[in-house]
């Protein structure tokens, strides 16, 4: 059976469009719809009850497009993942932390693993619980919020001395650690653009796990076990901005790798 509505995906903003970017790549017959919630980001630092609301709203937007699933793009409302599911039942919802999570016990399944995030997110300890769920209940796991790395990104600053050194102010502290992680999970969409960076600062022993890519399989497996797969042979892709469509136009293509048309960005409030 074909059912050729879009995939919905949303972030605070841009970061979740590497999401996108993967999903793209994993799923090529499928159409998307992807939101930004640019009035209203970083969600990383907003309380937890906050980013639940800013999530539900989005997501709820979303579903007035009639997509067939949500893709939470952000790693900091992925916390809110099971309000979604009990809030858009039964439409299938899937964040990113899940997937990352066992993407990096895969790649280092005795540890150590190391997570590096949004402040939000390691204060809410969303990939020690998660890595736990997915048996790793005796793996060392070290964290660190890295807060100027979205900033950075969405200044579309992704090498050069200054990146260097914002990596280093926060990596040089954890891999110092002991014993070194194996595996660094990359716990916010936005950091990504920053892994050609990032490993060389983590160097080769190290293994990088991007919850972009992750998350794309996970959204590809859910797709053929449900049987919701488009056949498509032209799909469309859609944009939403609560804020500056051309600013979302313009530092979104670093995200995506490859340009986004300004007049295909539409304007929509969430309130």
């Amino acid at each position: 059976m074909s059912d050729p509505r879009p995939i919905g995906v949303f972030d605070s903003g841009m970061g979740g469009l590497t999401v996108m970017r993967a999903l793209m790549a994993r799923l090529p017959s499928e159409s998307f719809v992807y939101l930004g919630d640019t009035a209203r980001l970083p969600y990383g630092t907003k309380s937890a009850d906050t980013v639940r609301r800013y999530a539900l709203q989005a997501a709820q937007a979303l579903v007035a497009r009639d997509v067939k699933t949500v893709v939470i793009a952000c790693n900091t409302a992925s916390m809110s993942l099971p309000a979604l599911r009990e809030a858009l039942a039964p439409l299938p919802v899937i964040g990113v932390i899940e997937p990352g999570a066992e993407a990096a016990l895969a790649a280092a399944p005795d540890g150590p693993v190391g997570v590096i995030a949004t402040e939000g997110t390691v204060k809410g300890g969303a990939y020690r619980a998660a890595i736990r769920a997915a048996g790793g209940e005796t793996v060392p796991i070290a964290q660190q919020a890295c807060p100027l790395f979205v900033p950075i990104a969405e200044e579309g600053l992704v090498n050069g001395p200054i990146v260097e050194a914002a990596i280093r102010r926060y990596l040089d502290p954890l891999l110092a650690t002991v014993p070194k992680p194996k595996a660094l999970l990359l716990g916010c969409t936005h950091y990504p653009v920053l892994k050609t960076e990032i490993a060389k600062v983590a160097g080769p022993d190290v293994t990088l796990v991007d919850s972009a890519i992750t998350a794309a399989n996970a959204v590809a497996k859910l797709v053929d076990e449900r049987d919701i797969a488009s056949n498509a042979a032209v799909r469309s892709i859609r944009f939403l901005a609560t804020d500056a469509p051309d600013r979302f136009a313009n530092v979104g293509e670093i995200f995506l790798g490859q340009p986004i048309d300004p007049g295909l960005v539409e304007l929509v409030d969430l309130q």
